[in-house]
């Protein structure tokens, strides 16, 4: 009875509202449907792919009547692609949804007392945005309708991004609009490059295959970097490819390669070999008060935000919201590379940065060497076992923390040790409303929340970040 339920169509359902995190909802007979891959106003039938007693979840088969709200997607690949799931909204609704996201979800799971919620932060550029993709080289190409002749899928391979849903399947891209010349030329002229000297593609079941990602960086100075991965070390073909990619483009500032024999994609164990120019690009922020120009050494490697000028804005909401004025010891959590720490540093008398990843923490001493900023200190390690009273001792207590965890939100024990410090003010920016929520819940026993500001990083997606201000109680109170 259940997988009849389950598979089960539902015919001419109105499309609600937005439910967050890319989907959307309708109601019937008091139940909610959550529905992918539509728009409020859609009139659809839908296929159920989930169905409990008081929700389900589906995707159209069929629609009716589209949306007033729709728009045609730029992107020839839309659909087939998953990589820009709300081309089809106008940006200004896109952003009154993520707004909705955040609100929700901060009062639904954070359960905490909310000052009014700050309008979100739009992006002013919503295509080529991002200034990092990474493409990949497959044997098997994804087709959205299936060619009758099955071989097919094997004949060249494909070179973009993973099929949503699908590990060992890539959808050939010909234009990507996330990402500025000479991006999509780059990734186009190494495909076919290969395919005409007989490269093979990788292939993701068997881990056979020659070529198997190429990493572009692009930064607002005009340098351009690239790191293509081979999955097979032969070094005769490597090297013939390398050299065509540096003659044909010779504004690629920094060319790599990397091996990687492994049987994932992360090459943050491995070391990327320079072929030619100095193996990093520079990226520039600017603080918008000062007009300060702070520049970041980017590696093939490193964690740099993947659009610059919405980490502009994020960075400078977060010192905003830091409230600097000189006198403060500033503790930066998970501080990466040390971008906000050194965006700060100038309204603050020491930076304090921790970070489990050594190669980042080494990454942050440059960047601080190269800002100039000689009252910052970095720090490799787990922040629960690195603060300790002798860590302070000589270091310090914080008057201000600043966290920036992954999409997982921070260690509950890192939690129990920000209540522990009991620093005055705390900004926690994050990159998943729901798990920031969670945190925000358990903070509550000793913090107020303040304020809180979307920003969003990236347009045609459900992605966003948010920055909110915490003020330790008594404190506040006082």
């Amino acid at each position: 009875m259940k997988r009849k339920q389950k598979n089960r169509i539902l015919e001419n359902v109105l499309v609600e509202d937005y439910a967050g995190e890319g989907k959307c909802i309708s109601r019937i007979d008091g139940k909610a449907i959550f529905i992918e891959k539509a728009v409020p106003g859609d009139v659809v039938d839908l296929q159920l792919t989930k169905s409990k007693k008081d929700w389900a979840e589906g995707y159209p088969v069929r629609f009716h009547t589209f949306s007033n709200d729709r728009v045609k997607p730029i992107c020839k690949h839309f659909g087939v692609c998953g990589g820009c799931q709300w081309q089809m909204l106008p940006y200004e609704h896109q952003l009154k949804y993520k707004q909705k996201q955040v609100e929700e979800t901060l009062k639904r799971i954070g359960k905490i007392s909310l000052p009014p919620i700050f309008p979100i932060i739009g992006a002013e550029e919503t295509e080529n945005y991002r200034n990092k993709l990474e493409f990949t080289f497959s044997s098997k190409e994804f087709f959205a309708t299936p060619p009758v002749d099955k071989n097919e899928i094997y004949k060249t391979g494909a070179a973009g991004f993973h099929a949503r849903g699908w590990f060992d399947k890539v959808v050939e891209i010909e234009k990507c609009w996330l990402q500025a010349d000479p991006s999509n030329a780059i990734r186009n002229f190494i495909s076919s490059f290969a395919r005409a000297n007989d490269f093979t593609f990788y292939d993701y079941k068997s881990h056979i295959g020659f070529l198997r990602n190429a990493q572009v960086r692009t930064s607002t100075t005009g340098e351009v970097m690239v790191n293509i991965v081979f999955a097979d070390d032969d070094s005769e073909k490597q090297m013939l490819l390398m050299e065509n990619v540096k003659k044909q483009f010779p504004e690629i500032t920094a060319l790599l390669y990397t091996i990687n024999t492994k049987f994932n994609d992360s090459i943050y164990d491995l070391k990327p070999i320079v072929y030619s120019g100095n193996g990093f690009i520079i990226e520039k922020l600017i603080e918008k008060d000062s007009g300060k120009i702070f520049c970041f050494k980017v590696g093939p490697k490193s964690f740099f935000q993947t659009n610059t000028k919405q980490a502009e804005k994020l960075y400078n909401t977060t010192k905003e919201f830091a409230e600097l004025t000189g006198n403060e010891t500033v503790y930066d959590l998970y501080c990466g590379t040390g971008s906000i720490g050194i965006f700060v540093s100038q309204f603050a008398k020491k930076i304090i940065g921790v970070e489990m990843i050594t190669a980042a923490i080494e990454d942050a001493k440059e960047n601080a060497k190269l800002n100039n900023v000689s009252h910052a200190e970095f720090f490799d390690g787990d922040v629960i076992t690195v603060c300790n009273d002798d860590f302070f001792a000589t270091n310090g207590r914080p008057d201000v923390i600043i966290t920036d965890p992954p999409r997982a939100g921070m260690h509950e024990k890192l939690v129990k040790k920000i209540l522990e410090i009991e620093a005055p003010t705390v900004v926690y920016v994050s990159c998943n409303p729901s798990t920031q929520a969670r945190d925000l819940n358990l903070l509550g026993e000793k913090y107020f929340v303040t304020k809180v500001q979307p920003v969003d990083m990236f347009p045609h997606t459900q992605h966003i970040e948010n920055v909110v201000q915490l003020k330790l109680k008594t404190k506040f109170t006082q």
